[in-house]
């Protein structure tokens, strides 16, 4: 008797069908668990971005806690051109008369003039010292700088080859070439301002002159000596001002912390002092408090969203109901309203123009701002006062940057709420995964067992009409 090698064909069961449908009844406990996963994983999003925010807040409530914040100072000069002015957080407001008497610069030195860039000077030797020059041409050297000396050639070395050999040689000079139409010419520069910084050069010639203007001693420049072959175009010297009359002076045009926390970069020598101010930077401060607004308001949104429910489409959002985001939103809305600091002006945010809407954002007075910012004391100590004594003293970005740290942290409401939302998720992907084996498992069970019912009826079927054919045959043959 034939063997049946599809299921069905012998017996006329759709038994793919009916394996199927069965499977399908197993795997509806696996369908409900990928709805249950799925939900968790867009409560573990939500919680996500509130987290994002919540951090946001608490980066715009601790900047309001900072002294610097509250310090910064910003500079203004009556001629910024002669006398420019930058502060930081270290700074005290006041103001300062600046005259400037002299501007700092560098030595340098010009060659004599050749035909190209490409003509040779010579061969010999150079000897750089770095050093201040004083009253008869006497050179002083620098302390704890090296002199350098630099072999030249052979053979001898054109103006440009020169001009690399002394900028790679760290002397403490650079070294460019000028070409006009009279044509070219080496300029020497100290690489710093400053009277300490200037230089003198020594030649050794290999035509056996060192004081010429022939060869390599056309680069020589020791006044003390009398050899000046290579002129001085500028001489090194320190700035000099009068600050408030007090005479300063420094080997840059950049006076740094002259008052503590002020820089001055001096542009030009003035006839009569420049008036530099320094003063609160109030401008600063209004956008960290803009900032605080904004972070705020970002964070409160987030949570009105997901918390909402819809009454007339009738759906909620994500975590509608939802012990901890609700929780959150009342904190937050409870420390908005709460007083601060200990400020006798400014007791509540509400003073300074914090006008809290029906929605639970932040709209911003703006007079009511500027006349915080005028009182900026009270205003610092409405945000940023931190007594661990007695809390309750504490300012409102204190009191928030706490309550943020708190929530976020590895045992806070928030990290708790997500760490469990992922175990949810975890344990949720292995019973899918345990239940998806036992669904294979019941699948190949079913074919088996429906395979073997289809081949015994199959086999019942072909002797029903072995049987019927023979009765026929009997009965055909009684007739007979």
């Amino acid at each position: 008797m034939a063997t049946i090698s599809s299921p069905g064909v012998g017996s006329g069961l759709d038994v793919n069908s009916i394996v199927t449908q069965l499977v399908a009844l197993e795997r509806t406990p696996i369908t409900q668990l990928q709805k249950q996963a799925s939900t968790l994983q867009t409560k573990l999003s939500a919680f996500g971005k509130l987290q994002s925010n919540l951090s946001a807040l608490r980066d715009a409530a601790s900047a309001l806690t900072r002294a610097t914040t509250w310090n910064q100072t910003t500079g203004t000069s009556s001629d910024a051109t002669a006398v420019a002015v930058t502060t930081d957080g270290n700074n005290k407001p006041g103001s300062f008369a600046v005259q400037v008497t002299q501007l700092a610069s560098s030595q340098s030195n010009v060659s004599k003039v050749y035909a190209a860039t490409t003509d040779l000077i010579g061969e010999g030797s150079l000897h750089i010292e770095l050093g201040s020059w004083g009253a008869g041409n006497a050179f002083t050297p620098k302390a704890g700088a090296t002199a350098i000396d630099i072999a030249i050639g052979p053979p001898a070395k054109s103006l440009a080859e020169v001009r690399d050999m002394i900028n790679s040689s760290n002397a403490g000079i650079t070294a460019s070439v000028l070409t006009d139409a009279s044509g070219a010419r080496l300029v020497f520069n100290s690489a710093a301002s400053g009277a300490a910084n200037g230089f003198r050069i020594t030649a050794t010639d290999v035509d056996g002159n060192n004081v010429d203007t022939s060869g390599l001693s056309a680069l020589a420049y020791d006044p003390s000596v009398g050899v000046v072959t290579m002129s001085q175009a500028l001489a090194a010297a320190n700035a000099a001002a009068l600050v408030n009359g007090v005479p300063v002076s420094s080997t840059t045009n950049t006076l740094t912390n002259l008052v503590e926390g002020m820089t001055l970069t001096l542009g030009r020598v003035t006839a009569t002092a420049v008036q530099v101010t320094t003063a609160s930077d109030k401008d600063s401060i209004k956008k960290k408090i803009d900032d605080f607004v904004t972070a705020y308001n970002n964070l409160n949104k987030e949570l009105a969203d997901q918390t909402k429910y819809d009454p007339n489409a009738k759906t909620a959002g994500t975590l509608q109901g939802d012990g901890t985001a609700v929780g959150l939103r009342s904190t937050l809305r409870t420390v908005l309203r709460s007083p601060g600091g200990t400020s006798p002006v400014f007791s509540r945010l509400s003073d300074i123009g914090f006008d809290v809407q029906r929605d639970g954002s932040i709209k911003l007075d703006s007079a009511k701002l500027d006349n915080g910012l005028a009182n900026l004391a009270d205003l610092k100590n409405l945000f940023s006062t931190s007594d661990t004594l007695v809390p309750a003293n504490n300012g409102i970005a204190t009191t928030l940057r706490t309550m943020a740290d708190q929530a976020l942290g590895v045992d806070g409401s928030l990290a708790s709420r997500s760490e469990g939302l992922r175990t949810r998720i975890s344990s949720n992907e292995k019973r899918q995964a345990e239940m998806e084996v036992r669904v294979q498992q019941t699948e190949a069970r079913l074919r088996a067992q429906y395979t073997a019912l289809d081949r015994k009826m199959g086999e019942l079927t072909s002797l029903s009409s072995y049987v019927t054919q023979q009765m026929n045959l009997l009965n055909n043959s009684s007739s007979s």
